[in-house]
């Protein structure tokens, strides 16, 4: 993995007869290669970072201006900042009850997941496009109509809101990683080394489930994405109620973000052929990044609009609009060509391409929108960003 591994013996050892099933192939390597610059000090690092980011971002661009070269002034936080707030750890759990109830209650599409190594497969629940629409349908009755749930609450909160979701994050991920220590727990290959805080960090049980409720599944697409556009809709009415219209800036913002959250959604049984489906336990890194990193971060430039609107002329929005889709193609367009050869390479729309056999006997495609880039989808992703 280049200068962010380095590979280190792994202790062998003795899973109970009913984790056998082939499991000790996949979760005991002779050697494993350690990421993110080794099994504790980089694990470490970026459990620190990641969180102080999320917070350096509030600092560094708020509503008393936001941090510039040129200048190098650093704006700080507004007076009377609160940093954390029993409202906030309330409205916090009561969001991810309301999206479990959600996906729990709902109708939806149940899918066969990838092969496991124990030679299994699980089966998903798919109905983000429910919870989506329905989520929707409460904010526009709720705090648009009705106005008794205003979201504007949200940017006068944000800080409060990141610490809630930040600490129970983390509780959360505490909770899976003491339950992955139970027996007939599947664990991830790269969560399973001799190292405890980098299990802690990649995540040691692969699947972690209460009943048929899918944890991980849930946490990518569930109370993140969606949670990123309710924050983007708060946004939006804030800077309503102080400015009395809403910008050309911040609608797109919030249209093309719409979009991007809408895709995931549409295209929900791609993500079952993912890597952090298929390959990576649920621990600090994938928990955080999917409650934590997504929501707060992924919003700056709704929150920046609140204070700062910016009006764009024509030309620049019809720029930005090209802009836009040239990158969903990309984006859309390798990411769905390449979740079709996962699932089935001799589908007519793949099997003609062309592709490199990897030392683990996968296969990296290397024609069509692969042969463009190596990463062509992130290329997408960089330009609707």
């Amino acid at each position: 993995m280049g200068v962010l591994s380095y590979k280190r013996p792994i202790q062998a050892l003795t899973l109970p007869d009913q984790v056998n099933q082939g499991l000790s192939v996949f979760a005991m390597a002779a050697d494993h290669e350690y990421e993110f610059m080794g099994p504790v000090l980089g694990p470490m690092v970026v459990m620190m970072a990641l969180p102080a980011v999320c917070y350096g971002l509030v600092y560094f661009c708020n509503a008393k201006g936001c941090f510039a070269l040129g200048d190098m002034s650093l704006p700080g936080l507004p007076p009377q900042t609160r940093l954390i707030s029993v409202e906030a750890f309330v409205a916090i759990l009561g969001w991810l009850a309301f999206q479990s109830i959600l996906h729990r209650v709902l109708p939806g599409q149940y899918v066969q997941g990838t092969l496991l190594p124990n030679g299994k497969r699980l089966t998903y629940k798919l109905n983000a496009k429910l919870n989506l629409a329905m989520t929707l349908i409460a904010c526009a009755t709720f705090s648009f109509y009705l106005q008794v749930l205003p979201l504007s609450w949200i940017y006068d909160n944000f800080l409060p809101l990141l610490t809630a979701a930040s600490a129970i994050t983390v509780l959360l991920v505490i909770g899976l990683y003491i339950s992955s220590f139970s027996q007939s727990k599947m664990l991830a290959s790269g969560g399973n080394t001799d190292s405890g805080v980098y299990n802690f960090f990649i995540g040691r049980e692969l699947n972690p489930r209460i009943g048929t409720f899918d944890l991980k599944h849930f946490c990518e697409l569930y109370p993140g994405l969606i949670g990123w556009l309710v924050i983007d809709l708060g946004m939006l009415q804030n800077q309503y109620e102080k400015h009395g219209s809403v910008s050309t800036s911040m609608a797109l913002v919030c249209i093309f973000q719409f979009v991007y959250v809408l895709d995931a959604v549409w295209f929900e049984t791609a993500i079952l052929s993912t890597m952090d489906i298929v390959h990576d336990g649920f621990g600090f890194m994938l928990a955080f990044g999917d409650l934590v990193w997504v929501p707060f971060t992924y919003s700056l430039q709704a929150r920046y609009l609140v204070d700062h609107p910016q009006a764009l002329p024509n030309s620049a929005l019809l720029a930005i609009l090209c802009l836009k889709a040239l990158g969903y193609c990309a984006f859309r367009g390798a990411n769905s060509q390449k979740d079709t050869f996962r699932r089935d390479p001799t589908h007519p729309s793949v099997r003609n391409l062309q592709t490199l056999k990897t030392e683990r006997g996968t296969r990296l495609i290397t024609s069509g929108w692969w042969g463009v880039a190596r990463h062509i989808n992130y290329t997408g992703d960089w330009l609707m960003a």
